[in-house]
Protein backbone atom coordinates (compact mmCIF):
# COMPACT_ATOMS: atom_id res chain seq x y z
CA UNK A 1 0.00 0.00 0.00
CA UNK A 2 3.01 2.38 0.79
CA UNK A 3 4.52 1.61 -2.73
CA UNK A 4 1.14 2.23 -4.22
CA UNK A 5 0.58 5.97 -2.05
CA UNK A 6 4.34 6.82 -3.20
CA UNK A 7 3.63 6.15 -6.82
CA UNK A 8 -0.08 8.33 -6.64
CA UNK A 9 2.12 11.01 -4.22
CA UNK A 10 4.51 11.20 -7.03
CA UNK A 11 1.50 11.47 -9.86
CA UNK A 12 0.87 15.00 -8.40
CA UNK A 13 4.57 15.91 -8.11
CA UNK A 14 4.94 15.49 -12.03
CA UNK A 15 1.35 17.53 -12.54
CA UNK A 16 3.24 20.55 -10.14
CA UNK A 17 6.77 20.30 -12.29
CA UNK A 18 4.95 20.22 -15.55
CA UNK A 19 2.73 23.01 -14.62
CA UNK A 20 5.37 25.11 -13.34
CA UNK A 21 7.66 24.27 -16.13
CA UNK A 22 5.08 25.47 -19.17
CA UNK A 23 3.30 27.93 -16.68
CA UNK A 24 0.20 26.65 -17.05
CA UNK A 25 -2.58 25.61 -14.53
CA UNK A 26 -2.08 22.38 -12.53
CA UNK A 27 -5.74 21.58 -13.49
CA UNK A 28 -5.23 21.45 -16.82
CA UNK A 29 -2.59 18.82 -16.16
CA UNK A 30 -4.81 16.78 -14.14
CA UNK A 31 -7.78 17.19 -16.18
CA UNK A 32 -5.02 15.94 -19.40
CA UNK A 33 -4.44 12.81 -17.29
CA UNK A 34 -7.77 11.69 -16.21
CA UNK A 35 -8.57 11.85 -20.01
CA UNK A 36 -5.25 9.85 -20.88
CA UNK A 37 -6.73 7.13 -17.81
CA UNK A 38 -10.24 7.44 -19.51
CA UNK A 39 -8.81 6.61 -22.65
CA UNK A 40 -6.70 3.48 -21.64
CA UNK A 41 -9.77 2.36 -19.48
CA UNK A 42 -12.04 2.41 -23.00
CA UNK A 43 -8.99 0.25 -24.58
CA UNK A 44 -9.95 -2.57 -21.91
CA UNK A 45 -13.63 -2.49 -21.42
CA UNK A 46 -14.57 -1.51 -25.39
CA UNK A 47 -13.88 1.88 -27.37
CA UNK A 48 -17.65 2.54 -27.48
CA UNK A 49 -17.84 3.31 -23.15
CA UNK A 50 -18.14 5.96 -21.63
CA UNK A 51 -15.84 6.19 -19.18
CA UNK A 52 -15.13 9.50 -17.17
CA UNK A 53 -12.18 9.54 -14.56
CA UNK A 54 -10.69 11.41 -12.14
CA UNK A 55 -7.76 12.24 -10.29
CA UNK A 56 -7.61 13.56 -6.63
CA UNK A 57 -5.91 17.09 -6.85
CA UNK A 58 -4.42 16.35 -3.26
CA UNK A 59 -4.02 12.63 -3.15
CA UNK A 60 -3.32 11.25 -6.20
CA UNK A 61 -5.93 8.57 -5.73
CA UNK A 62 -7.44 7.66 -9.86
CA UNK A 63 -11.30 6.85 -10.05
CA UNK A 64 -13.30 5.31 -13.05
CA UNK A 65 -17.19 5.47 -13.56
CA UNK A 66 -19.05 3.67 -16.27
CA UNK A 67 -21.52 6.43 -17.87
CA UNK A 68 -24.65 4.45 -18.90
CA UNK A 69 -27.59 6.14 -20.48
CA UNK A 70 -31.33 5.71 -18.98
CA UNK A 71 -33.41 4.27 -22.20
CA UNK A 72 -37.04 2.57 -22.56
CA UNK A 73 -36.85 -1.14 -23.27
CA UNK A 74 -37.50 -0.39 -26.63
CA UNK A 75 -34.22 1.69 -27.33
CA UNK A 76 -32.36 -0.69 -25.51
CA UNK A 77 -29.61 -1.98 -27.93
CA UNK A 78 -26.11 -1.99 -26.11
CA UNK A 79 -25.36 -2.63 -22.16
CA UNK A 80 -22.02 -1.18 -22.33
CA UNK A 81 -23.50 2.45 -22.75
CA UNK A 82 -27.36 1.72 -21.53
CA UNK A 83 -29.33 0.97 -18.87
CA UNK A 84 -33.16 0.42 -18.87
CA UNK A 85 -35.49 2.78 -16.77
CA UNK A 86 -36.63 0.04 -14.39
CA UNK A 87 -33.53 -0.56 -13.43
CA UNK A 88 -32.11 2.59 -13.14
CA UNK A 89 -35.17 3.54 -11.23
CA UNK A 90 -33.69 1.04 -8.23
CA UNK A 91 -30.79 2.74 -7.83
CA UNK A 92 -31.87 6.44 -7.99
CA UNK A 93 -35.74 6.99 -7.80
CA UNK A 94 -35.26 10.11 -9.29
CA UNK A 95 -33.60 8.71 -12.57
CA UNK A 96 -35.34 10.02 -15.88
CA UNK A 97 -35.25 8.86 -19.64
CA UNK A 98 -31.86 10.72 -21.24
CA UNK A 99 -29.89 10.89 -17.82
CA UNK A 100 -26.88 9.11 -16.69
CA UNK A 101 -26.19 6.89 -14.29
CA UNK A 102 -22.55 6.21 -12.98
CA UNK A 103 -20.80 2.54 -12.17
CA UNK A 104 -17.84 2.97 -10.47
CA UNK A 105 -15.23 0.38 -12.12
CA UNK A 106 -11.93 -1.26 -10.80
CA UNK A 107 -8.17 0.41 -11.21
CA UNK A 108 -6.49 -0.36 -14.13
CA UNK A 109 -2.76 -1.82 -14.94
CA UNK A 110 -1.58 0.11 -17.50
CA UNK A 111 0.41 -1.76 -19.91
CA UNK A 112 3.20 -0.72 -22.39
CA UNK A 113 0.50 0.02 -25.17
CA UNK A 114 -1.64 1.73 -23.11
CA UNK A 115 0.86 3.69 -21.31
CA UNK A 116 2.51 5.10 -24.54
CA UNK A 117 -1.12 6.43 -25.39
CA UNK A 118 -1.65 7.76 -22.34
CA UNK A 119 1.62 9.69 -22.64
CA UNK A 120 0.77 11.20 -26.10
CA UNK A 121 -2.67 12.38 -24.61
CA UNK A 122 -0.97 14.34 -21.84
CA UNK A 123 1.70 15.59 -23.98
CA UNK A 124 -0.99 16.59 -26.56
CA UNK A 125 -3.36 18.65 -23.95
CA UNK A 126 -0.44 19.98 -22.31
CA UNK A 127 1.26 21.22 -25.66
CA UNK A 128 -2.37 22.58 -26.48
CA UNK A 129 -2.90 24.37 -23.17
CA UNK A 130 0.67 26.00 -23.61
CA UNK A 131 -0.58 27.21 -26.77
CA UNK A 132 -3.14 28.93 -25.62
CA UNK A 133 -1.53 30.54 -22.49
CA UNK A 134 0.83 31.64 -25.32
CA UNK A 135 -1.75 33.52 -27.19
CA UNK A 136 -3.44 34.83 -24.26
CA UNK A 137 -0.42 36.38 -22.71
CA UNK A 138 0.82 38.05 -26.22
CA UNK A 139 -3.03 38.56 -27.88
CA UNK A 140 -3.26 42.28 -26.19
CA UNK A 141 0.30 43.18 -26.84
CA UNK A 142 0.01 43.33 -30.40
CA UNK A 143 1.79 46.97 -31.01
CA UNK A 144 3.99 46.76 -28.00
CA UNK A 145 7.97 46.41 -28.41
CA UNK A 146 9.91 43.60 -27.22
CA UNK A 147 12.55 41.97 -26.48
CA UNK A 148 14.43 38.34 -27.26
CA UNK A 149 17.67 36.12 -28.41
CA UNK A 150 17.67 35.12 -31.89
CA UNK A 151 17.43 31.31 -31.33
CA UNK A 152 17.73 30.35 -35.18
CA UNK A 153 17.14 31.53 -38.57
CA UNK A 154 15.22 29.39 -40.86
CA UNK A 155 15.00 29.53 -45.05
CA UNK A 156 15.83 33.63 -43.92
CA UNK A 157 12.66 33.64 -41.40
CA UNK A 158 14.35 34.80 -37.77
CA UNK A 159 13.05 32.54 -34.85
CA UNK A 160 13.15 34.61 -32.03
CA UNK A 161 12.81 33.38 -28.26
CA UNK A 162 10.51 35.66 -26.08
CA UNK A 163 11.04 33.46 -22.80
CA UNK A 164 7.88 32.39 -22.89
CA UNK A 165 6.99 31.47 -25.94
CA UNK A 166 8.89 31.45 -29.49
CA UNK A 167 7.96 34.59 -32.08
CA UNK A 168 8.93 34.84 -36.05
CA UNK A 169 10.86 37.89 -38.17
CA UNK A 170 9.73 37.46 -41.40
CA UNK A 171 11.82 38.00 -44.13
CA UNK A 172 10.10 40.86 -45.37
CA UNK A 173 9.82 42.27 -42.19
CA UNK A 174 13.38 42.61 -41.63
CA UNK A 175 16.00 45.53 -42.22
CA UNK A 176 18.37 44.88 -45.65
CA UNK A 177 21.64 44.32 -44.85
CA UNK A 178 21.40 43.41 -40.96
CA UNK A 179 23.08 40.43 -39.78
CA UNK A 180 21.30 38.06 -37.63
CA UNK A 181 23.51 35.55 -35.32
CA UNK A 182 22.27 32.58 -32.59
CA UNK A 183 22.43 34.49 -29.31
CA UNK A 184 22.37 37.71 -30.50
CA UNK A 185 19.73 39.98 -28.64
CA UNK A 186 16.91 41.72 -31.12
CA UNK A 187 14.01 44.50 -30.04
CA UNK A 188 11.07 44.14 -32.75
CA UNK A 189 7.23 45.49 -32.99
CA UNK A 190 4.94 43.06 -32.37
CA UNK A 191 2.60 43.01 -35.45
CA UNK A 192 0.32 40.08 -35.03
CA UNK A 193 -0.68 37.32 -32.86
CA UNK A 194 -3.12 35.07 -34.58
CA UNK A 195 -4.25 31.31 -33.94
CA UNK A 196 -3.19 28.94 -36.82
CA UNK A 197 -3.19 24.97 -37.16
CA UNK A 198 -0.19 24.34 -35.56
CA UNK A 199 -0.41 26.82 -32.39
CA UNK A 200 -0.34 30.60 -32.11
CA UNK A 201 2.03 32.76 -34.22
CA UNK A 202 3.67 36.00 -32.97
CA UNK A 203 5.24 38.08 -35.88
CA UNK A 204 7.51 40.33 -35.35
CA UNK A 205 8.97 43.59 -37.40
CA UNK A 206 11.52 45.59 -37.50
CA UNK A 207 10.53 47.50 -40.89
CA UNK A 208 7.06 48.16 -39.49
CA UNK A 209 6.01 52.35 -39.65
CA UNK A 210 5.25 52.01 -36.14
CA UNK A 211 8.58 50.15 -35.31
CA UNK A 212 9.80 53.77 -35.45
CA UNK A 213 7.25 55.59 -33.66
CA UNK A 214 7.47 53.24 -30.51
CA UNK A 215 11.21 53.52 -30.15
CA UNK A 216 10.72 57.54 -30.33
CA UNK A 217 7.86 57.08 -27.19
CA UNK A 218 10.70 55.28 -25.47
CA UNK A 219 13.65 58.39 -26.35
CA UNK A 220 11.66 61.03 -26.18
CA UNK A 221 9.78 61.53 -23.08
CA UNK A 222 7.47 64.06 -24.38
CA UNK A 223 6.11 61.71 -26.63
CA UNK A 224 5.53 59.27 -24.06
CA UNK A 225 3.88 61.54 -21.71
CA UNK A 226 1.60 62.78 -24.83
CA UNK A 227 2.92 66.38 -25.20
CA UNK A 228 4.45 65.37 -28.27
CA UNK A 229 1.80 63.11 -31.07
CA UNK A 230 3.60 60.89 -33.55
CA UNK A 231 0.87 61.65 -36.37
CA UNK A 232 2.35 59.87 -39.52
CA UNK A 233 5.38 57.54 -40.19
CA UNK A 234 6.49 56.45 -43.45
CA UNK A 235 9.72 54.26 -44.23
CA UNK A 236 11.75 52.89 -46.87
CA UNK A 237 13.24 50.02 -44.14
CA UNK A 238 17.29 50.01 -43.57
CA UNK A 239 17.55 53.57 -45.51
CA UNK A 240 15.44 56.38 -44.80
CA UNK A 241 12.14 57.57 -43.43
CA UNK A 242 10.29 60.56 -42.59
CA UNK A 243 7.80 61.00 -39.22
CA UNK A 244 5.30 63.82 -38.77
CA UNK A 245 5.07 64.97 -35.17
CA UNK A 246 2.98 67.78 -33.50
CA UNK A 247 3.24 69.58 -30.45
CA UNK A 248 0.25 70.09 -28.07
CA UNK A 249 1.86 72.36 -26.27
CA UNK A 250 3.05 75.48 -28.04
CA UNK A 251 6.11 76.10 -26.26
CA UNK A 252 7.22 73.04 -26.82
CA UNK A 253 9.15 72.45 -30.82
CA UNK A 254 8.40 68.95 -31.57
CA UNK A 255 11.06 68.59 -34.20
CA UNK A 256 13.71 70.17 -31.56
CA UNK A 257 12.34 67.58 -28.59
CA UNK A 258 12.43 64.79 -31.07
CA UNK A 259 15.86 65.56 -32.32
CA UNK A 260 17.64 65.91 -28.80
CA UNK A 261 20.77 67.83 -27.26
CA UNK A 262 23.14 67.28 -30.39
CA UNK A 263 20.78 65.16 -32.10
CA UNK A 264 21.03 62.32 -29.22
CA UNK A 265 17.70 61.86 -29.18
CA UNK A 266 16.97 60.63 -33.06
CA UNK A 267 20.64 59.12 -33.67
CA UNK A 268 19.55 56.07 -30.53
CA UNK A 269 16.85 55.35 -33.14
CA UNK A 270 19.18 55.38 -35.76
CA UNK A 271 21.15 52.63 -34.54
CA UNK A 272 18.79 50.58 -33.42
CA UNK A 273 17.45 50.88 -36.74
CA UNK A 274 21.04 50.20 -38.63
CA UNK A 275 21.48 53.97 -39.83
CA UNK A 276 18.29 54.87 -41.64
CA UNK A 277 18.34 58.38 -42.15
CA UNK A 278 15.25 59.98 -40.53
CA UNK A 279 13.36 63.16 -41.73
CA UNK A 280 11.41 64.88 -38.50
CA UNK A 281 8.71 66.78 -40.19
CA UNK A 282 6.00 69.27 -38.32
CA UNK A 283 2.34 68.32 -39.07
CA UNK A 284 0.17 70.78 -39.99
CA UNK A 285 -3.19 70.34 -40.09
CA UNK A 286 -3.13 72.15 -43.81
CA UNK A 287 -2.59 69.14 -46.27
CA UNK A 288 -0.87 71.57 -48.30
CA UNK A 289 1.09 73.07 -45.84
CA UNK A 290 2.23 68.96 -44.74
CA UNK A 291 2.90 68.12 -47.83
CA UNK A 292 5.63 71.11 -48.19
CA UNK A 293 6.81 70.07 -45.15
CA UNK A 294 6.94 66.54 -45.63
CA UNK A 295 9.19 67.46 -49.23
CA UNK A 296 11.72 68.85 -47.13
CA UNK A 297 14.82 69.57 -47.55
CA UNK A 298 13.64 70.74 -51.31
CA UNK A 299 11.76 74.32 -51.82
CA UNK A 300 7.81 74.12 -53.15
CA UNK A 301 6.71 77.50 -55.17
CA UNK A 302 3.02 76.09 -55.48
CA UNK A 303 1.07 73.46 -54.89
CA UNK A 304 -2.48 72.82 -56.23
CA UNK A 305 -4.68 70.47 -53.97
CA UNK A 306 -7.36 68.16 -55.41
CA UNK A 307 -8.99 66.36 -52.11
CA UNK A 308 -11.65 64.68 -53.92
CA UNK A 309 -8.93 62.49 -55.72
CA UNK A 310 -6.55 62.68 -52.98
CA UNK A 311 -4.01 63.88 -55.11
CA UNK A 312 -1.48 67.51 -55.07
CA UNK A 313 0.28 68.91 -57.65
CA UNK A 314 3.87 70.90 -56.61
CA UNK A 315 5.92 73.29 -58.07
CA UNK A 316 9.30 73.46 -57.73
CA UNK A 317 12.35 75.31 -59.14
CA UNK A 318 14.02 74.22 -62.07
CA UNK A 319 17.54 73.52 -59.64
CA UNK A 320 15.25 71.83 -56.82
CA UNK A 321 13.47 69.26 -58.61
CA UNK A 322 16.44 66.38 -58.50
CA UNK A 323 15.70 66.95 -54.42
CA UNK A 324 11.98 66.84 -54.06
CA UNK A 325 12.31 64.04 -56.21
CA UNK A 326 15.07 61.95 -54.21
CA UNK A 327 17.20 59.01 -55.67
CA UNK A 328 15.11 56.64 -57.15
CA UNK A 329 12.15 59.18 -56.04
CA UNK A 330 12.43 57.95 -52.87
CA UNK A 331 11.88 61.27 -51.40
CA UNK A 332 8.70 61.95 -53.24
CA UNK A 333 7.41 58.57 -52.20
CA UNK A 334 8.20 58.87 -48.66
CA UNK A 335 6.16 62.22 -48.33
CA UNK A 336 3.00 60.69 -50.64
CA UNK A 337 3.22 57.88 -48.18
CA UNK A 338 3.74 60.29 -44.90
CA UNK A 339 0.85 62.38 -46.26
CA UNK A 340 -1.91 60.40 -47.88
CA UNK A 341 -1.41 62.31 -50.88
CA UNK A 342 -0.70 61.04 -54.60
CA UNK A 343 2.02 64.05 -55.35
CA UNK A 344 2.67 65.64 -58.83
CA UNK A 345 5.73 67.17 -58.81
CA UNK A 346 6.69 69.46 -61.68
CA UNK A 347 8.83 72.31 -62.40
CA UNK A 348 7.88 76.41 -62.91
CA UNK A 349 8.91 75.62 -66.58
CA UNK A 350 6.47 72.71 -67.14
CA UNK A 351 4.03 73.97 -65.03
CA UNK A 352 4.08 77.08 -67.37
CA UNK A 353 3.86 75.06 -70.33
CA UNK A 354 0.75 73.06 -68.66
CA UNK A 355 -1.23 75.99 -68.29
CA UNK A 356 -0.24 77.48 -71.82
CA UNK A 357 -1.20 73.78 -73.19
CA UNK A 358 -5.04 74.05 -71.17
CA UNK A 359 -5.35 77.67 -72.27
CA UNK A 360 -4.48 76.96 -76.47
CA UNK A 361 -7.23 73.99 -76.07
CA UNK A 362 -9.92 75.75 -74.13
CA UNK A 363 -9.14 78.93 -76.82
CA UNK A 364 -9.19 75.94 -79.59
CA UNK A 365 -12.74 74.95 -78.57
CA UNK A 366 -14.10 78.20 -78.08
CA UNK A 367 -12.92 79.29 -81.55
CA UNK A 368 -14.48 76.30 -83.06
CA UNK A 369 -17.48 76.00 -80.86
CA UNK A 370 -18.48 79.29 -81.05
CA UNK A 371 -17.24 80.93 -84.69
CA UNK A 372 -15.08 83.54 -82.87
CA UNK A 373 -11.40 84.79 -83.24
CA UNK A 374 -8.36 83.88 -81.27
CA UNK A 375 -8.65 87.14 -79.25
CA UNK A 376 -12.30 86.58 -78.08
CA UNK A 377 -11.93 82.95 -77.30
CA UNK A 378 -8.77 84.18 -75.91
CA UNK A 379 -10.93 86.40 -73.49
CA UNK A 380 -13.07 84.19 -72.86
CA UNK A 381 -10.46 81.97 -71.59
CA UNK A 382 -8.87 84.36 -69.39
CA UNK A 383 -12.35 85.13 -67.94
CA UNK A 384 -12.39 81.59 -66.31
CA UNK A 385 -14.47 79.71 -68.97
CA UNK A 386 -13.55 76.54 -69.19
CA UNK A 387 -16.96 74.66 -70.48
CA UNK A 388 -19.20 76.12 -73.56
CA UNK A 389 -21.36 74.61 -70.70
CA UNK A 390 -20.83 77.17 -68.65
CA UNK A 391 -20.83 80.13 -71.07
CA UNK A 392 -24.38 78.96 -72.29
CA UNK A 393 -26.13 79.06 -68.75
CA UNK A 394 -24.41 81.46 -67.07
CA UNK A 395 -26.57 84.30 -66.55
CA UNK A 396 -26.43 87.44 -68.86
CA UNK A 397 -25.64 90.27 -66.56
CA UNK A 398 -22.34 88.11 -66.04
CA UNK A 399 -21.39 87.88 -69.30
CA UNK A 400 -22.19 92.10 -69.51
CA UNK A 401 -19.15 92.81 -66.60
CA UNK A 402 -16.77 91.66 -69.12
CA UNK A 403 -15.29 94.48 -70.47
CA UNK A 404 -15.20 93.89 -74.09
CA UNK A 405 -18.83 92.57 -74.60
CA UNK A 406 -21.73 94.61 -75.15
CA UNK A 407 -25.21 93.13 -74.88
CA UNK A 408 -25.60 91.87 -78.66
CA UNK A 409 -22.16 89.96 -78.58
CA UNK A 410 -23.32 88.69 -75.21
CA UNK A 411 -26.31 87.40 -76.65
CA UNK A 412 -24.87 86.48 -79.86
CA UNK A 413 -22.35 84.28 -77.70
CA UNK A 414 -24.95 82.39 -76.11
CA UNK A 415 -26.71 81.59 -78.84
CA UNK A 416 -24.17 79.97 -80.82
CA UNK A 417 -23.29 78.30 -77.34
CA UNK A 418 -26.91 77.00 -77.10
CA UNK A 419 -26.68 75.62 -80.86
CA UNK A 420 -23.63 73.94 -80.45
CA UNK A 421 -24.70 72.09 -77.32
CA UNK A 422 -28.08 70.93 -78.99
CA UNK A 423 -25.68 69.50 -82.32
CA UNK A 424 -23.39 67.81 -79.82
CA UNK A 425 -26.58 66.34 -78.11
CA UNK A 426 -27.82 64.89 -81.31
CA UNK A 427 -24.56 63.52 -81.51
CA UNK A 428 -24.66 62.59 -77.81
CA UNK A 429 -27.83 60.30 -78.31
CA UNK A 430 -27.18 58.81 -81.78
CA UNK A 431 -23.68 57.12 -80.06
CA UNK A 432 -26.21 56.03 -76.81
CA UNK A 433 -28.95 54.58 -79.12
CA UNK A 434 -25.68 52.62 -80.86
CA UNK A 435 -24.48 51.51 -77.43
CA UNK A 436 -27.92 50.45 -76.66
CA UNK A 437 -28.65 52.41 -73.78
CA UNK A 438 -32.23 51.91 -72.53
CA UNK A 439 -34.58 55.07 -72.11
CA UNK A 440 -35.41 54.60 -68.52
CA UNK A 441 -32.05 55.45 -67.86
CA UNK A 442 -31.85 58.50 -69.99
CA UNK A 443 -35.19 59.52 -68.07
CA UNK A 444 -33.06 59.32 -64.90
CA UNK A 445 -32.96 62.66 -63.23
CA UNK A 446 -29.04 64.02 -62.73
CA UNK A 447 -28.07 62.32 -65.33
CA UNK A 448 -27.09 64.21 -68.83
CA UNK A 449 -26.35 62.76 -72.41
CA UNK A 450 -22.50 62.56 -71.90
CA UNK A 451 -22.10 60.56 -68.41
CA UNK A 452 -25.23 58.54 -70.09
CA UNK A 453 -22.56 57.68 -73.19
CA UNK A 454 -19.78 57.10 -70.56
CA UNK A 455 -22.15 54.53 -68.64
CA UNK A 456 -22.98 52.85 -71.56
CA UNK A 457 -19.23 52.67 -72.51
CA UNK A 458 -18.80 50.78 -69.20
CA UNK A 459 -21.89 48.26 -69.93
CA UNK A 460 -24.30 50.40 -67.43
CA UNK A 461 -27.19 50.24 -69.94
CA UNK A 462 -30.52 50.20 -68.17
CA UNK A 463 -31.64 51.74 -64.63
CA UNK A 464 -31.41 48.26 -63.17
CA UNK A 465 -27.93 48.04 -63.95
CA UNK A 466 -27.36 52.08 -62.52
CA UNK A 467 -28.98 50.39 -59.53
CA UNK A 468 -26.33 47.68 -58.94
CA UNK A 469 -23.37 50.09 -58.92
CA UNK A 470 -21.39 51.20 -56.15
CA UNK A 471 -20.49 55.04 -55.28
CA UNK A 472 -16.69 54.24 -56.29
CA UNK A 473 -17.71 53.14 -59.32
CA UNK A 474 -18.93 56.38 -60.44
CA UNK A 475 -16.35 58.40 -58.56
CA UNK A 476 -13.43 56.07 -58.48
CA UNK A 477 -11.44 54.75 -55.77
CA UNK A 478 -8.11 54.56 -54.68
CA UNK A 479 -6.51 51.42 -52.76
CA UNK A 480 -2.64 50.79 -51.36
CA UNK A 481 -0.99 48.10 -53.71
CA UNK A 482 2.32 46.85 -52.20
CA UNK A 483 2.47 50.03 -49.87
CA UNK A 484 1.61 52.30 -52.97
CA UNK A 485 -1.47 54.58 -53.05
CA UNK A 486 -3.31 53.40 -57.07
CA UNK A 487 -6.30 55.13 -58.30
CA UNK A 488 -8.80 53.45 -60.07
CA UNK A 489 -10.65 55.42 -62.36
CA UNK A 490 -14.75 56.11 -62.12
CA UNK A 491 -17.76 56.00 -64.66
CA UNK A 492 -18.36 59.29 -64.20
CA UNK A 493 -15.37 60.82 -62.75
CA UNK A 494 -14.75 63.24 -65.35
CA UNK A 495 -17.86 64.58 -64.61
CA UNK A 496 -16.15 65.37 -60.78
CA UNK A 497 -19.85 64.08 -58.95
CA UNK A 498 -19.30 64.24 -55.17
CA UNK A 499 -19.69 60.80 -53.28
CA UNK A 500 -22.96 62.43 -51.64
CA UNK A 501 -24.26 62.90 -55.72
CA UNK A 502 -23.30 59.84 -57.17
CA UNK A 503 -25.04 57.89 -53.65
CA UNK A 504 -28.06 60.11 -54.17
CA UNK A 505 -28.38 58.96 -58.45
CA UNK A 506 -27.75 55.38 -56.95
CA UNK A 507 -30.70 55.33 -54.41
CA UNK A 508 -32.49 56.80 -56.91
CA UNK A 509 -31.82 54.21 -59.14
CA UNK A 510 -33.18 51.51 -56.69
CA UNK A 511 -36.34 53.28 -56.15
CA UNK A 512 -36.97 53.45 -59.60
CA UNK A 513 -35.96 49.81 -59.88
CA UNK A 514 -38.20 48.80 -57.14
CA UNK A 515 -35.26 47.40 -55.17
CA UNK A 516 -36.32 49.78 -52.10
CA UNK A 517 -39.44 51.84 -51.85
CA UNK A 518 -39.01 55.71 -50.91
CA UNK A 519 -40.28 54.70 -47.31
CA UNK A 520 -37.73 52.34 -46.63
CA UNK A 521 -34.85 53.92 -47.98
CA UNK A 522 -35.74 57.13 -46.05
CA UNK A 523 -36.26 54.06 -42.27
CA UNK A 524 -32.79 53.03 -43.44
CA UNK A 525 -31.24 56.60 -43.57
CA UNK A 526 -33.08 57.28 -40.43
CA UNK A 527 -31.00 53.94 -38.78
CA UNK A 528 -27.59 54.82 -40.39
CA UNK A 529 -28.01 58.45 -38.98
CA UNK A 530 -29.16 57.13 -35.46
CA UNK A 531 -26.09 54.63 -35.63
CA UNK A 532 -23.40 57.04 -36.36
CA UNK A 533 -22.80 57.86 -32.61
CA UNK A 534 -22.43 54.41 -32.12
CA UNK A 535 -19.87 51.74 -32.61
CA UNK A 536 -19.95 49.92 -35.61
CA UNK A 537 -21.05 46.56 -35.18
CA UNK A 538 -18.45 44.26 -36.54
CA UNK A 539 -19.63 42.09 -39.83
CA UNK A 540 -19.12 38.49 -38.59
CA UNK A 541 -21.33 39.37 -35.74
CA UNK A 542 -24.33 40.87 -38.30
CA UNK A 543 -26.98 38.26 -39.14
CA UNK A 544 -27.13 36.87 -42.98
CA UNK A 545 -30.00 39.79 -43.47
CA UNK A 546 -28.31 42.34 -42.06
CA UNK A 547 -25.19 41.37 -44.20
CA UNK A 548 -26.67 41.32 -47.60
CA UNK A 549 -29.13 44.39 -47.08
CA UNK A 550 -25.76 45.86 -46.32
CA UNK A 551 -24.40 44.62 -49.31
CA UNK A 552 -27.18 45.65 -51.71
CA UNK A 553 -27.98 48.88 -50.30
CA UNK A 554 -24.90 50.74 -48.58
CA UNK A 555 -22.28 52.17 -50.56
Amino acid sequence: MNAVSANRQELIQIADAVAREKSIEKAVVIEAMEDALARAARSRYGQETLIKAEINPTTGEPRLWRLLEIVEAEAYENDSTQVLLEDALQKNPAAEVGDFISEPLPPIEFGRTAAMAAKQVITQKVRDAERERQYEDFKDRVGEIINGIIKRVEYGHVIVDLGRAEAVVRRDQQLPRENYRNGDRIRAYIMDVRREPRGPQIFLSRAHPQFMAKLFEQEVPEVYDGVIEIKAVARDPGSRAKIGVYSNDAAIDPVGACVGMRGSRVQAVVNELAGEKIDIVPWSEDDATFVVNALAPAEVAKVVLDEDLERIEVVVPDEQLSLAIGRRGQNVRLASQLSGYEIDIMTEEEESKKRQEEFRQRSELFMEALDVDDIMAGLLVSEGFAKIEELAFVELEELLDIEALDEETAAELQARANDWIEEQNKILDARRVELGVADDLVAHEGLDLKMIVKLGENDVKSIEDFAGCATDDLTGWIERVDGEKKHYEGYLEDFNLSPEEAEDLIMRARIAAGWVTEEELAAMQAEAEAETDEPETPAEELSAAEQAARAQFVD
